[in-house]
């Protein structure tokens, strides 16, 4: 297990060999596996992909993001623009059914409100909007309710995750009520516990998740 100061200097590393980030700007503490980021950047993009990098590293048990968006003021636009902006974006994307998501801006954050039949769809959304110019934050309020029966939905899971080099599937428990699943155990990584959850959403029928899986490295 690594101490505080290791996984704080393995933080810090992999944050300065993303391409994507500076990591002049920001902040890294670690305390008992649960590492928090604060300090600035100019874009969402740049915060979601230190966070992204974050979870990556072994010994990370958890995330907090406390990372603030600075936008330069090239980059600032009006609510009303950023919402005809988001419109314009996901009704261009294909495997987004036009009319079926709602875009609400306040102060530059986005909540997306809508049904999605499938994951991806609701994925797809919120990766759409994050790189959109004057967007500070994302929150997704997307139900996800795919017209699939949910039979067996825990026998398609478990075979997924046994396919899958990024899971240890005698690690990981799941439970169905209908389409809802929980997942629980304990998995190495935060990338593996992501990949369980990943792979559980691509189940057909699958309508929400509750991920208790914890990670001890």
């Amino acid at each position: 297990m690594k101490c505080d100061a290791e996984l704080k200097q393995d933080v810090e590393y992999e944050l300065k060999w993303e391409p994507s980030v500076n990591e002049a700007h920001i902040g890294v503490t670690a305390k008992s596996g649960v590492v928090t980021l604060s300090g600035h950047v100019p874009s969402l993009s740049e915060k979601t992909a230190a966070e992204k990098a974050t979870k990556r590293v072994y010994g990370v048990k958890a995330v907090a993001n406390e990372i603030d968006v600075h936008l330069p003021v090239s980059a600032k636009r009006t609510d009303e623009d950023i919402a005809q902006a988001c419109l314009m974006a996901l009704n261009a994307n294909h495997q987004i059914p036009r009319g079926s998501i709602k875009p609400i801006v306040s102060s530059g954050w986005v909540t997306l409100e809508g049904k999605a039949g499938w994951y991806y769809q609701r994925t797809t959304a919120v990766d759409t909007v994050v790189h959109l110019t004057g967007v500070v934050g994302v929150t997704s309020q997307i139900s996800v309710s795919g017209g699939v029966s949910p039979n067996d939905i825990q026998g398609k899971i478990k075979s997924a995750f046994h396919r899958s080099a990024d899971i240890d599937s005698r690690r990981v428990n799941i439970e169905t009520h209908d389409g809802k699943v929980i997942l629980s155990g304990n998995v190495r990584s935060w990338s593996e516990r992501e990949a369980a959850e990943h792979a559980a959403w691509a189940a057909p029928g699958v309508s929400e998740i509750e991920n208790k899986i914890t990670v001890t490295p």
